[in-house]
Protein backbone atom coordinates (compact mmCIF):
# COMPACT_ATOMS: atom_id res chain seq x y z
CA UNK A 1 0.00 0.00 0.00
CA UNK A 2 1.59 3.52 -1.15
CA UNK A 3 1.88 5.94 1.85
CA UNK A 4 3.12 9.25 2.08
CA UNK A 5 5.51 10.60 4.81
CA UNK A 6 5.27 14.30 5.89
CA UNK A 7 8.93 15.31 6.74
CA UNK A 8 8.19 15.34 10.63
CA UNK A 9 6.80 11.88 10.44
CA UNK A 10 10.33 10.46 8.39
CA UNK A 11 12.03 12.42 11.13
CA UNK A 12 10.11 10.89 13.78
CA UNK A 13 10.76 7.28 12.22
CA UNK A 14 14.29 7.67 11.96
CA UNK A 15 14.77 9.15 15.77
CA UNK A 16 12.19 6.53 17.19
CA UNK A 17 13.45 3.71 15.39
CA UNK A 18 10.42 2.88 12.89
CA UNK A 19 10.91 1.45 9.85
CA UNK A 20 8.85 2.21 6.85
CA UNK A 21 7.44 -1.67 7.15
CA UNK A 22 6.19 -1.51 10.20
CA UNK A 23 4.21 1.36 9.09
CA UNK A 24 2.67 -0.04 6.08
CA UNK A 25 1.33 -3.11 8.16
CA UNK A 26 -0.57 -0.59 11.04
CA UNK A 27 -2.23 1.13 7.62
CA UNK A 28 -3.09 -2.49 6.26
CA UNK A 29 -3.78 -4.34 9.35
CA UNK A 30 -4.84 -2.31 12.21
CA UNK A 31 -5.81 -4.07 15.05
CA UNK A 32 -7.74 -0.86 16.10
CA UNK A 33 -8.36 2.43 14.19
CA UNK A 34 -9.81 5.78 16.03
CA UNK A 35 -11.45 8.67 14.16
CA UNK A 36 -10.01 12.08 16.24
CA UNK A 37 -11.61 14.97 15.55
CA UNK A 38 -8.53 17.21 14.63
CA UNK A 39 -9.20 15.66 11.18
CA UNK A 40 -6.92 12.52 11.33
CA UNK A 41 -7.12 9.04 11.47
CA UNK A 42 -4.90 7.34 14.35
CA UNK A 43 -4.18 3.44 13.18
CA UNK A 44 -3.13 1.00 15.96
CA UNK A 45 -0.76 -2.00 15.85
CA UNK A 46 1.34 -4.10 18.64
CA UNK A 47 4.55 -4.46 16.67
CA UNK A 48 6.12 -8.19 17.76
CA UNK A 49 9.81 -6.91 16.90
CA UNK A 50 9.35 -4.18 19.53
CA UNK A 51 8.53 -6.50 22.30
CA UNK A 52 4.89 -6.26 21.78
CA UNK A 53 4.56 -2.34 22.26
CA UNK A 54 1.81 -0.56 20.09
CA UNK A 55 2.68 1.54 17.12
CA UNK A 56 0.50 4.48 16.93
CA UNK A 57 0.21 5.94 13.08
CA UNK A 58 -1.51 9.65 12.56
CA UNK A 59 -3.18 10.21 9.02
CA UNK A 60 -4.67 13.27 8.06
CA UNK A 61 -8.08 11.50 7.27
CA UNK A 62 -9.25 11.63 4.02
CA UNK A 63 -5.73 11.87 2.11
CA UNK A 64 -5.17 9.35 -0.87
CA UNK A 65 -2.25 8.23 -0.58
CA UNK A 66 -2.81 8.23 3.24
CA UNK A 67 -0.17 10.81 4.48
CA UNK A 68 1.18 10.02 7.61
CA UNK A 69 2.22 13.15 9.88
CA UNK A 70 3.72 10.88 12.69
CA UNK A 71 4.02 7.53 14.55
CA UNK A 72 4.77 6.59 17.95
CA UNK A 73 4.63 3.58 20.23
CA UNK A 74 2.35 4.53 22.49
CA UNK A 75 3.04 3.46 26.20
CA UNK A 76 -0.68 4.62 27.24
CA UNK A 77 -2.68 1.58 24.45
CA UNK A 78 -0.38 -1.03 26.31
CA UNK A 79 -2.75 -3.95 26.46
CA UNK A 80 -5.13 -2.07 25.27
CA UNK A 81 -5.91 -3.38 21.83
Amino acid sequence: MPFELTTHAKEMLKERGIIESWIEETLTQPSRTELKDDNTVHFLKPVAEWGGRTLRVVVTRGSNPPRVITAFFDRRAKGGI
